[in-house]
């Protein structure tokens, strides 16, 4: 078994959380918050990886074979189309708050609350 699939989830996840963090910019974030979601495909697909595995066909292959799951492809494309979905949620509120203060800088959009 190998940890290099981990580990680069592992980093997907670090390097977004720091983008996050030192955004100054409203794309930026949404960029991030991409390369997190990223880091949870990595680790679905090597949650469900099988060495030497075949398609989970249950026809015409003998029950000693070893298969991979399919239940942990169908959860990464649901992850795929929920960060695709979330991307264009938040690029369309960023767009709207460019608009409406001219600015796509965090910390100047703090004058709209309330």
């Amino acid at each position: 078994m190998s940890y290099l699939p981990y580990a680069l989830a592992v980093w997907l996840l670090l390097v977004g959380l720091f983008g996050i963090v030192i955004s100054r910019n409203l794309i930026h974030l949404v960029i991030c918050v991409t390369i997190v979601q990223s880091g949870t495909y990595v680790l679905l697909l090597a949650i469900g990886y099988t060495s030497h595995g075949t398609a989970p066909i249950f026809a015409d292959i003998p029950q000693t074979r070893k298969t991979v799951d399919p239940v942990v492809q169908a959860l990464t494309l649901t992850d795929i189309v929920v960060s695709v979905t979330l991307a264009a949620l938040l690029l369309a509120l960023a767009l709207v708050a460019h608009q409406r203060a001219g600015t796509l800088d965090p910390a100047e959009l703090r004058e709209f609350r309330g």
